[in-house]
């Protein structure tokens, strides 16, 4: 038995398909384009998220030490013992927020940089004031924010 090609209406057997259950398919078809597109656009928005967060984080381990970073923690009144807790915290954190972990966990570490960026902007707020530098902490809420809703997005497309 040699190739034999389709007919128009048919499957694999030369049976007829019924009409309907063509347009379904053909429909499922077209969806899974759309939702492999629309699934790759939230890890791509996901990534560049939560990558610019570890990023920011992690790059405060190689400055924990310095005098900037000193200076920065007397400058808001706060205890030098603060300095290297909150350094140890958003390397761990950083880590945490990149690799594949429990998704219990992985809450846990959204909810600690939500409360570290919301206490440095009203640090910041209450011994300077209102200047450019208050704001910085809520933009970066305002990526870790993006990353939450897209890591929820993409743990949905898992799910369901």
């Amino acid at each position: 038995m040699g190739f034999q090609p389709l007919r128009s209406g048919c499957n694999l057997n030369g049976k007829p398909i019924k009409a309907a259950t063509l347009i379904i398919q053909s429909i499922k078809f077209m969806g899974n384009g759309n939702v492999s597109k629309q699934r790759k656009k939230y890890k791509i928005i996901y990534w560049i998220s939560a990558g610019l967060i570890a990023l920011f984080e992690l790059s405060g381990a190689f400055f924990m030490n310095s005098q900037a970073a000193i200076d920065g923690m007397h400058h808001l009144q706060l205890p030098d013992w603060f300095r290297w807790e909150v350094s140890i915290g958003h390397v761990i954190g950083g880590i945490l927020l990149i690799v594949p972990i429990n998704k219990r966990i992985k809450e846990w570490v959204y909810v600690a940089f939500g409360i570290d960026f919301i206490s440095a902007f009203i640090a910041y707020l209450s011994i300077d004031g209102i200047t450019g530098n208050t704001f910085s902490p809520l933009i970066t809420l305002g990526i870790l924010i993006v990353s939450y809703i897209y890591y929820h997005k993409l743990k949905n497309f898992q799910n369901g």
